[in-house]
């Protein structure tokens, strides 16, 4: 969905991309894409040799890196999380060496934060890392893994940390926090009921995804700034409430039912985005409620194309 989110943006403006991917949705791009500006390649970036191919032999001059599994799938095997975020991490940043590219934009996420340390105010970007579980922790070690790689090797690095980024997906790498907004939206539009984890009812912050597109492009293509790391989120929490609110302004009958299991761990303050405003130009555009009635009409086009 980021991905998508970044190459309607730079197709937009002429540039050709190419999907790295070891298990595309063909039909998933092609209804965010359509059928023109891109080009895809099946592979896995645990195949370092695959890789640096796919880079040297495309004169790839622009890597996004937006590979990796989501917080439980990580934490269900630690094992197979290493393997896919921090060796294909580590993959990337020597693909991007080998095959002389200049410019890398690693998706990070705001859970590469500690939220066990106290705050009273908006959370900047020098706030330490690592949270202690699995997906947090293996996403500061891939900013440490990259920060190293770029300050010997020479090469451009800027790093996004996006809230939960929401908008119609598929959701194969996790992500439960998307999981749970479409998941509102179907069972509004469908007159049925979302089954909604517990743990999901968390006050959170948010980003839609075309807001979080905007920012990959800008960063794929800003002389680089002053500071190479960015919060991308809408500087502020919502609710568990509030994004039901959000939800029945477009959906009005929609309902839920809260399943009993872990405890929700709401975020008291969300990241500070003023960094991203004054160096890289971004803001977004999309509040929550906005961003549910602009996902509700790509939905509506969705089920026209692949019905339920």
């Amino acid at each position: 969905m980021i991905g998508t989110g970044f190459a309607r943006e730079a197709i937009a403006r002429g540039e050709e991309i190419l999907f790295f991917d070891p298990e595309p949705r063909e039909d998933y791009l092609k209804f965010k894409l359509g059928d023109t500006g891109y080009r895809l390649i099946w592979g896995d970036i645990r195949d370092l040799p695959s890789l640096t191919a796919a880079m040297k032999d495309n004169d790839v001059s622009t890597v996004v890196h937006t590979a990796g599994l989501i917080g439980g799938k990580v934490q269900k095997s630690l094992f197979h999380g290493f393997e896919v975020n921090l060796a294909g991490t580590r993959n990337v940043a020597e693909a991007v060496r080998l095959a002389g590219v200049r410019r890398l934009v690693h998706m990070s996420t705001m859970g590469v934060f500690d939220n066990r340390r106290p705050t009273s105010a908006n959370v900047p970007e020098n706030f330490p890392r690592g949270p202690g579980r699995g997906y947090g922790n293996y996403k500061a070690a891939k900013e440490l893994i990259l920060e190293a790689y770029a300050d010997e090797y020479r090469f451009e690095l800027l790093v996004l940390r996006p809230a939960n980024v929401y908008g119609f997906g598929h959701f194969f790498a996790g992500s439960s926090g998307g999981i749970k907004m479409q998941a509102l939206l179907e069972a509004g539009m469908d007159g049925g009921v979302a089954k909604i984890p517990s743990s999901e009812t968390m006050t959170n912050e948010y980003i839609y995804w075309k807001d979080i597109g905007r920012a990959v492009d800008i960063a794929t293509r800003i002389d680089m700034p002053a500071e190479s790391t960015f919060n991308a989120g809408n500087g502020y929490v919502t609710p568990f409430d509030d994004v039901i609110s959000a939800v029945r302004k477009v959906c009005p009958g929609v309902s839920f039912e809260i399943q009993e299991g872990v405890p929700p761990k709401s975020k008291a303050h969300a990241m500070d985005i003023s960094r991203a405003r004054q160096q890289l130009g971004w803001e977004p555009q999309f509040s929550i409620e906005e961003g549910f009635a602009d996902f509700l009409e790509e939905m509506k086009r969705a089920r026209e194309i692949f019905g339920k």
